[in-house]
């Protein structure tokens, strides 16, 4: 049924939201202004991007007199906003000034559910595991698409409003308001039970949500907002309940030009694990200490991290992913063409530090990622010691007299029986030490040992993990963790052990530049991965040239330094943080502020 204006949806304020439990985490949300924001001396959990005065408004007052001013308005947004609590809003601003208003919603075209299940159940894989394939749906098929497109105003009155997820669907010539929201908060909304998969009218458990979400709804509104991207008049953000902060287009891609030419920070988020650790509450500033632990971080996971702009003290946030749909040229530079708008490096942390061991794990190879799951590249990662404890190991490739046979036979009899493994008759391990690099391709036996800090850097795809053996342990919802040894023994290298092990999987370190006070270090990478890493060290400055390449660095020793971007524009960036150099910046200089020297890792595509 289409709903008036005098039937307007019940919406819940704030305070009875949080009673239910709206978002289930105890992550804090983006403040809506700078004033609220935390001044961090070692760690920025909530970096920004200036904008520059006037770009960034903020209030449903302001914004309802601009749809006022239109008359007629699509409102179209993401998967997991609250857009009963958007019509609200607006409404109670419409009848403060005795505006008459026809308000009708997507929800009511949806086609019905079973319809909508039979749909995507091709791309949701088996019921008990982790992957699906992504899809090759579009937004369109799950809607009724005939009646919504004959969708009509009413001459009757005065504003005429079509709202919800595929609003721009219609072809009316409107202006559409798009509403975005950050991929942690949907998964936080998820947890809570506050919002569904697209189409569903009922939350399923986190597992099926979560999958449904990666391999289609994502996939999908993605696209969506991409055809869109000419159409929509203003963007806003969708985190809120009662707020709202929203930027008009022409000032939103003005400003992400001006970032893809600078130096930029994406905003982090962490969350617990069963086999988290310490380090990080203790390390990094902004994070909930009340937290049980943190496993690991989503630093730059680029698919689900989001960008926080800033004008006159209003914060707003996009989707990464809009910044590469407008600029991934000025981004990736020469491997424009290669990547197109997928940015295709990840960082991310590992956190054991009092903490427990990782599974036993591999990731699939290309072709395997491609022909099973649906994805471009694969997971192709490195591990690189951040910090560790005397004694913590990191395991990794076989022992040379590995027996694939006996060793997949003790596994399956191992999560039969719950019994443990001397895993290390099978896996060899290597002390780990602090800045040493190890090689995890495709298709290698790894793990990260308890008391450990370390940086992944990875190629971008991330739920790919092949578990064999989890020490049997149990998630944080008490219950085991998935076990995935078929997969995994379809993409295990059993040829990676012994010696070859230590000659090829760990990086040899060495000098290939060096100036008064400043070293470049290589640390060689696989054959198979596509990037190369570098580390600078440095007493004072450094200067370098981006050679047409996206750089993505962090500090990985020292307190502090700036990068300074054509002699003017400088970004400061504390211990551990990520930043990107697009590759359109062309060169940049790095300023220790610190009296010991900075070391810096930096991470470039191959030729």
């Amino acid at each position: 049924m289409i709903e008036d204006s005098e039937n307007i949806p019940e919406t819940k304020t704030q305070e009875e939201r949080a009673v239910n439990n709206w978002r289930r985490t105890l992550q804090p949300l983006l403040p809506v202004n700078t004033g609220t924001v935390p001044a961090g001396k070692s760690y920025e959990s909530t970096p920004f991007f200036r904008l520059g005065s006037q770009k960034i408004s903020n209030g449903f007052e302001e914004l309802t007199n601009w749809i006022i001013g239109q008359g007629t308005v699509l409102i179209d947004g993401y998967a997991g906003v609250f857009f009963e609590e958007i019509q609200f809003q607006i409404q109670e601003e419409l009848d403060k000034r005795d505006i008459s208003v026809k308000w009708q919603h997507t929800s009511a075209y949806f086609k019905p559910e079973a319809e909508i299940e039979a749909l995507v159940a091709p791309y949701m894989g088996a019921k008990n595991e982790v992957w699906g394939r992504k899809t090759q749906l579009g937004l369109a098929d799950f809607f009724r698409y005939e009646e919504i497109s004959a969708i009509e105003k009413e001459a009757t009155k005065t504003i005429n409003i079509v709202i919800g997820v595929g609003a721009g669907l219609l072809k009316w010539d409107a202006p559409v308001l798009y509403f975005e929201i950050p991929k942690n908060e949907i998964q936080y909304r998820m947890r809570a039970g506050a919002i569904t998969n697209l189409g569903s009218s009922i939350t399923d458990d986190h597992f099926s949500m979560y999958k449904r979400f990666y391999f289609i709804d994502w996939v999908v509104l993605n696209q969506h907002r991409s055809a869109l991207l000419n159409r929509i008049a203003v963007v806003a953000d969708g985190q809120w309940l009662d707020e709202v902060n929203w930027i008009f287009r022409s000032d939103l891609e003005a400003g992400l030009h001006r970032m893809s030419h600078a130096v930029l920070r994406a905003r982090p988020w962490f969350e617990s694990g069963s086999w988290g650790g310490q380090w990080m509450k203790k390390h990094l500033e902004g994070l909930n200490k009340d937290e049980l632990n943190y496993a690991w971080s989503f630093e730059l996971i680029t698919p689900e991290n989001g960008l926080v702009l800033e004008s006159d003290g209003n914060l707003l946030e996009i989707s990464f992913d809009l910044l590469m749909e407008l600029e991934y040229k000025a981004i990736l530079g020469k491997h424009a063409a290669a990547f197109g708008t997928y940015f295709p490096i990840r960082f991310d942390f590992l956190d054991t530090f009092q903490g427990g061991n990782l599974s036993i794990q591999c990731h699939p190879s290309k072709a395997y990622i491609q022909e099973n799951f649906g994805e471009t590249i694969t997971q192709d990662e490195t591990y690189y010691i951040m910090d560790c404890e005397p004694g913590a190991k990191v395991y990794l490739g076989f022992q040379e007299d590995i027996n694939p046979e006996e060793f997949r036979a003790e596994l399956e009899s191992s999560q039969l029986k719950k019994e443990k493994i001397e895993i290390e008759k099978y896996v060899q391990s290597f002390s780990s030490r602090k800045h040493e690099l190890f090689l995890i391709p495709g298709g290698t036996i790894h793990s990260s040992g308890a008391n450990n800090m370390v940086l992944e850097i990875s190629a971008t795809p991330y739920i790919f993990t092949f578990k064999m053996y989890d020490w049997l342990s149990l998630g944080l919802d008490g219950k085991p963790r998935p076990i995935n040894i078929a997969h995994a023994f379809n993409n295990l290298r059993f040829e990676r052990k012994g010696e070859k092990v230590r000659e090829e999987l760990i990086s040899r370190q060495q000098v290939i530049q060096q100036g008064a006070d400043w070293e470049l270090l290589k640390l060689p990478t696989h054959q198979d991965h596509f990037y190369e890493i570098e580390r600078i060290e440095f007493d004072t400055t450094v200067e370098i040239s981006t050679g047409d390449k996206c750089h993505i660095l962090m500090l990985v020793e020292g307190s502090s330094i700036s990068a300074e971007v054509n002699d003017a524009d400088t970004y400061r960036f504390n211990y551990a943080e990520t930043f990107i150099v697009p590759a359109a910046t062309g060169r940049y200089k790095l300023i220790n502020h610190d009296q010991r020297r900075a070391k810096v890792i930096k991470v470039f595509l191959k030729d």
